[in-house]
């Protein structure tokens, strides 16, 4: 009898424990943000011009406290009427590729990660192609609000992705959105390869997705496009990902 109850009685404490498991986990899904961004944003009545470097958009990213908190954050991404408004990271040598997409911009453990671009990309997005992660976050933060894109009235009116450097805006023309699978794409494609770099190109102006929008734009082997890509809504095997043409390079300082 005493085996029994020692037995039931031990089974019920790991169930507790695994429900608690479970618990804090589904919380951190519906909770979890990435962190605090606005946190390095300045206040409007910031009259201190050595850290508001870039107030184009009313972005007046503080980069000194930014860059003092991670070394790894080297720009900021806006898309207007989204919830994308983020720092970027790149991991440091001694991080894995993905060391970010389960730590947030502050280098701590979080189930949003941060939006980060992977070491085989340039950090002054000078590759044809750039490449963002971020997580399809249920509480709309991170890149969950790149699905808004999938309707074809948001997709026509908004057009621009913003990428802030310290010392340049750079903006993209949103011309694609569309569901893909979930290939490496910076490892799938050899896209030093003229050839290769055109056919791709040519591939995302008119992809073959049944769930896409796409706007007209002329890319050559000289364009510079941003792909942002995070999960679906449905097979785990695909992604959305919204792409955007280099347009503009202004300097902000």
């Amino acid at each position: 009898m005493n085996k029994k109850k020692l037995f039931w009685g031990v089974t019920f404490i790991v169930a507790v424990i695994v429900c608690v498991i479970c618990g804090y986990k589904i919380i951190s899904y519906f909770l979890s943000d990435g962190g605090n961004s606005a946190e390095y944003i300045n206040p409007e009545t910031e009259t201190n011009t050595a850290t508001l470097v870039n107030t184009v958009e009313n972005h007046n990213i503080n980069w000194v406290k930014l860059q003092e908190k991670n070394s790894d954050v080297y720009s900021w991404i806006y898309i207007p009427n989204t919830n994308v408004d983020y720092p970027v990271v790149q991991p440091g040598k001694n991080l894995s590729d993905d060391f970010y997409l389960n730590h947030n911009v502050n280098r701590e453990n979080e189930f949003a990660g941060a939006i980060y671009t992977e070491k085989q990309n340039a950090k002054d997005y000078s590759d044809p192609v750039t490449v963002l992660y971020g997580h399809n976050m249920l509480n709309g933060s991170m890149f969950k609000s790149l699905h808004k894109f999938e309707d074809a009235k948001f997709f026509k009116k908004n057009k621009y992705i913003y990428i802030y450097m310290p010392n340049h805006r750079l903006t993209y023309k949103i011309y694609a959105a569309y569901v893909y699978d979930d290939r490496h794409i910076l490892n799938a494609f050899k896209l030093s390869d003229k050839k290769v770099l055109k056919k791709y190109f040519e591939y995302t102006t008119n992809p073959n997705s049944l769930s896409k929008n796409i706007r007209k734009v002329s890319l050559d082997i000289n364009s510079k496009i941003i792909t942002l890509s995070t999960c679906t809504n449905g097979a785990e095997n695909t992604r959305y990902l919204v792409q955007g043409v280099l347009i503009k390079d202004e300097q902000t300082n």
